[in-house]
């Protein structure tokens, strides 16, 4: 990241630019998968003219963040923009108007909104940027990103290659902690979604790739988020409840930590808590590629508290933007079996057989290690009245 411009014509604000800049690269030094350049070497490009291609040659970085400031009266406007180093393509740019009554807050402020927005867009930029090289041309950190795009297609052909990706990034350095937790995220989807590895298997082997990766780097909070989904599918609600909090004290913004506590709240029995958990998640990272199933679990949390509306009305979001999800037709049909809409309810439970056969047997023929015994039969009740019958 480079010092903030001031653009103003008051040289005391010089400090408040660079006061900025500083707060903002440890705020993304806090987010495991960000490599940030030290204020130190950064600073050294303060009031030049400097070429972002340059800059990243010279430090070793794929994106460059820059910006300015401006003051008129007790007004200011803080700009900021990310840059692909490489190709000086524009991957997100911001504005911020504030009023300077205190400006101390206004810098925390601004540092907040700046951090929250880069680290994803960083993300979305690193899984395409990895999508368009050639598989052959993998290092470590190429394939997790590969590994990550693969996951967030949500198909079997696609979970099985980012499964492979996974296992490419751990065989060419076994204590990169993102191949461990990519490849636990990838037999937890290949599980809970596609009910084609069976849970008690998948319940071990997710566990196991969690601790290595928590155990490769103790500060990574992305493995800590990882193991709090982990013991959370292995029904351990404390130990995940633990984990995620621990993700959330190394990385406060970090919302693959905020997703992890929401989810473990609300199959503990903390659905309002866990609702709160998750918008903040979603917040964070709008653009997520694995947003429906947040927004499943946003039905389910609505669900829960016996909110059958907006279950519905979440659900129905999820299916406009994503047909072919199958765990949500599920949910729409106990929402709608519990409002009496019996129609309603029996055409979205066909779907929900016919979408995802495999995971609604799953699911409905037994209960899984996450979902509490009353939380279990309040789906069923909702499930019958939508007309599903046990055989």
């Amino acid at each position: 990241m480079l010092p903030f411009a001031n653009m103003s014509s008051d040289p005391e604000q010089e400090f408040f630019a660079d006061g900025i800049a500083e707060d903002v690269i440890t705020a993304l030094s806090r987010y495991p998968s960000l490599f940030v350049i030290a204020c130190n070497s950064s600073f050294t490009y303060k009031s030049r003219a400097v070429d972002v291609k340059e800059v990243g040659r010279e430090l070793g970085v794929r994106y460059v963040l820059e910006g300015s400031l401006r003051k008129s009266g007790n007004h200011i406007r803080v700009t900021a923009q990310l840059v692909e180093a490489e190709t000086g393509k524009h991957v997100w740019a911001d504005r911020y108007d504030r009023d300077l009554a205190d400006i101390f807050a206004v810098q925390d402020e601004i540092t907040e909104a700046v951090t929250t927005a880069v680290a994803p867009a960083i993300a979305y930029a690193e899984r395409h940027r990895a999508a368009r090289r050639s598989p052959d041309s993998h290092d470590t950190w190429s394939a997790y990103q590969r590994g990550l795009w693969h996951l967030s297609k949500a198909t079997p052909e696609d979970n099985k290659a980012a499964q492979q990706c996974f296992r490419e990034s751990i065989a060419l350095d076994a204590n990169f902690s993102g191949g461990q937790s990519g490849l636990a995220l990838a037999q937890m989807q290949e599980s809970g979604l596609f009910a084609t590895r069976p849970v008690a298997e998948a319940r071990i082997s997710i566990k196991t790739l969690a601790l290595r990766a928590v155990a490769s780097d103790e500060g990574d909070a992305e493995a800590h988020a990882c193991l709090s989904w982990a013991l959370n599918f292995d029904g351990d609600y404390d130990g995940a409840l633990a984990e995620a909090r621990r993700a959330l004290t190394i990385s406060p913004n970090l919302a693959s930590a905020h997703r992890a506590l929401g989810t473990t709240l609300i199959f503990s029995g903390e659905p309002r808590q866990g609702l709160v958990a998750l918008q903040t998640s979603i917040r964070l990272d709008p653009r997520d590629p694995l947003l429906p199933w947040h927004l499943n679990r946003v039905a389910i949390a609505h669900y829960f508290v016996r909110d059958y509306e907006a279950a519905i009305d979440t659900a129905r979001r999820v299916i406009r933007l994503y047909p072919d999800f199958p765990l949500i037709y599920r949910w729409l049909a106990a929402a709608l079996g519990q409002t009496g809409r019996v129609d309603e309810a029996r055409d979205a439970l066909n779907k929900a057989i016919a979408i995802g056969s495999g995971s609604f047997d799953m699911y409905v023929r037994a209960r899984v290690p996450w979902h509490r015994a009353e939380d279990y039969e309040h789906m069923l009740e909702g499930l019958r009245k939508a007309g599903w019958r046990e055989e």
